[in-house]
Parts: C-alpha cells; structure tokens; sequence
C-alpha cells in the first residue's frame, strides 16, 4: 500500500486558492460566452448560489488552522466581488443594448408629415340653436329646458287650452296614456318657468329651446319630430312693441340688417293678441321671387301678448302685469338661412349634406 505523506502547514491553503482561481477561469470564460441577460443570471446561480463550486470549496475551509481561514476567506470575497463586477458590467451591456434597439424601433421621424385627424364638428342644426340662444342670451334672457313626455296639464290647459278645446286639433300628438304625451311645443317649460319665478325679485325673460312631436307625415318641409325654441318676456308694462323690437332685432341679426318684418293678425290659444311674424325677403330684397313665393316676404314665426288666463293660472294678476310670447322653428330658420330645400336632411344623417357645414361649427 502506498504511504500517502501528510500535507505541510500551509499547503492546504494554496491548493484551495487554486481550485477557486480555476473556478474563476471558468467563470469568466462563461460570462465571456453568455450571449444574454438570461445567461448572465443563470451564471450567477450557477456560480455564486448556494450550491455553486465557490461555497463547495469555502466548505473545505473547515479542516484549516484558525490562522490560514483568514487567508481563505479574503481571496473568495474578492474573487466574488470581481465576479459579480463583471457580471454587473456585461448585465449593463446588454441593457443598454436592448434600450438603444428599442429606441430605434420606437424612433419617429419629425420630418414626416403628419396623420390628418378627423376632427367632429356640430351640425348645421345645432349651430343655428347655439347662435340663437346666444343672441337672446345677450338681450338678458335664461335658457330654460323640461321634459319630452309631458303631462296634459303643462302641454295643454296651462296654455289656455283646457280638455275638448278645437285648438287640440291643431297639434295632432302622441299620447303614451289619458294623462301624458310626447310634447308638441316647448310652451310647457314656459308655464314651469313661472311657477318657480320669485317675481317679486324682477321679471322673466327666457327661451326654451328643445325637440317637439307631432303626428304629421313627413315629407320636404314637415317631420313628426322637429326643434322649436319658444321665448317669454313676463314682467309690468310689456307691451306689443317690445316684441316688435324683439323680434326684429332676432330678424336682423339672423338674416342680415337689412330685413325688415311685419305682423300679421292670426290666432293662437295662449296669446291675445296674436300675430303672424314676417320677414322681407332676404334674397330678392322684397321685390319677389321663388324663395318668398313672390310676395317679398317670407313668414319665419308666430307670437302675440301672452293671454291674461295663463298668466291668472300662474297667480299673477293680469291688470299688474303682462307678457309677450314667441315661437320660432330653427329647422325653418337654417332652411332659410342656408337654402335647405328638405327638413329630412337634417334627420337623415347624410355626410354629403352635414360636410358643407363644418367650417361653421
């Protein structure tokens, strides 16, 4: 049998720091190869974890004198700290190398031109609601707005048009049951308007822009659902002369300066007196043509002195105060007023008729 000779002190030492400098041959060798982060990882696992050659050779550390342990022990800190170094570097290598291609995939070139929006515009119908409430806001009035099922009582015996009048024959409606319909004209949120009006703090002036229904075949100039803004000046010493003013002043600022109106007596259940409003012409000037179906004038809405009965069944007292009333179609105004020759092109949602008006909202 062979004599194995005992190692001398010291030589336990050297044999282990050897072992671990080839450990960091390998080590380097395979930070060198890893060709990813997920090579460097599994690197560090494999060399620096728990059970990687580095702990395995710390173990043997055990059989050394309380003198050399130190020794030992320094060199495979230092050796994990140069390694975990160069794994660190690479790491930020390959970061920075993803970065900068995902950087380029990302980049943008400024010098391109840019994508066309579509950009929404308002339709041709609303931009004439918006300028006439702007008009009237202007003049002091409040927008106002209510409900498109109403009930009987608002829709019809407010305005002075109690149960088996003829006048309900004149807005031929949509019941849902004996006591609510669909509106046919926003006067409803004009007689709700006065219920909660402090008249003692000043008068009201407002306007009730909204859709109204009623049963009617629809063709090139009637619809069963049509917008309606109705205005009402209430207060003391109002006369027909405000509304004249009124009304031309809307006349005016919507058709051109030049326009002129006339009132022509008519009847309507809820005002006394009434009147027809019309206007001149704004495309021959009054001298006649198609448009004004050669009479120079073109009606453009109604209105009147609002009747002493709706303003009693609000509590006011008809001999201390009065009100005028008006009631106009934006679908009629922007007819006019753009020379739209069909109502249904409003509903119909035809892009080639709602484009010509985008520059206008």
């Amino acid at each position: 049998m062979e004599n194995r000779q005992p190692k001398m002190k010291g030589e336990e030492v050297m044999d282990i720091i050897a072992h671990l400098q080839a450990i960091r041959g390998d080590m380097e060798q395979a930070i060198e190869q890893a060709e990813s982060l997920a090579d460097l990882r599994q690197i560090r696992i494999n060399y620096l974890g728990k059970k990687g050659p580095i702990t395995e050779a710390l173990r043997s550390m055990k059989d050394l004198t309380p003198e050399e342990r130190p020794k030992v022990g320094q060199f495979a800190n230092e050796l994990k700290n140069k390694i975990t170094a160069r794994i660190e570097e690479k790491e930020a290598a390959y970061e920075k190398e993803a970065l900068n291609r995902e950087l380029q995939a990302e980049a943008i070139d400024v010098t391109l031109p840019g994508n066309i929006e579509k950009m929404g515009y308002r339709h041709v119908l609303s931009q004439v609601i918006t300028e006439i409430e702007d008009l009237f806001l202007a003049m002091g009035y409040q927008i106002h707005s209510g409900p498109e099922i109403e009930s009987d009582y608002y829709n019809f015996q407010r305005m002075n048009i109690p149960e088996n009048h003829p006048a309900r024959d004149m807005q031929d409606s949509f019941y849902i049951d004996h006591e609510h319909l669909l509106r046919t004209h926003t006067s409803p949120v004009e007689a709700r308007a006065m219920d909660q009006h402090d008249f003692s703090k000043g008068p009201l002036k407002m306007i009730s822009p909204g859709k109204v229904y009623r049963r009617d075949d629809d063709d090139a100039t009637h619809s069963h659902q049509f917008t309606q803004i109705e205005g009402l000046a209430v207060g003391k010493n109002i006369g027909m002369s405000d509304l004249k003013g009124t009304l031309e002043l809307f006349a005016r600022k919507m058709f051109g300066e030049e326009r002129e109106i006339r009132l022509r007596p008519s009847y309507f259940p809820f005002t006394e007196p009434s009147a027809e409003i019309d206007i001149s012409c704004f495309n021959c000037g009054g001298e006649g043509c198609r448009i004004c179906k050669y009479s120079g004038w073109i009606e453009i809405l109604g209105g009147g002195m609002t009747h002493p009965n709706v303003l009693a069944m609000d509590g006011l007292d008809p001999n201390e105060y009065q009100a005028f009333a008006f009631g106009l179609g934006p679908d009629r105004v922007a007819m006019l007023k753009y020379g739209i020759d069909d109502i249904r092109h409003f509903y119909q949602n035809d892009l080639r008729f709602n484009h010509q008006f985008k520059e206008r909202g």
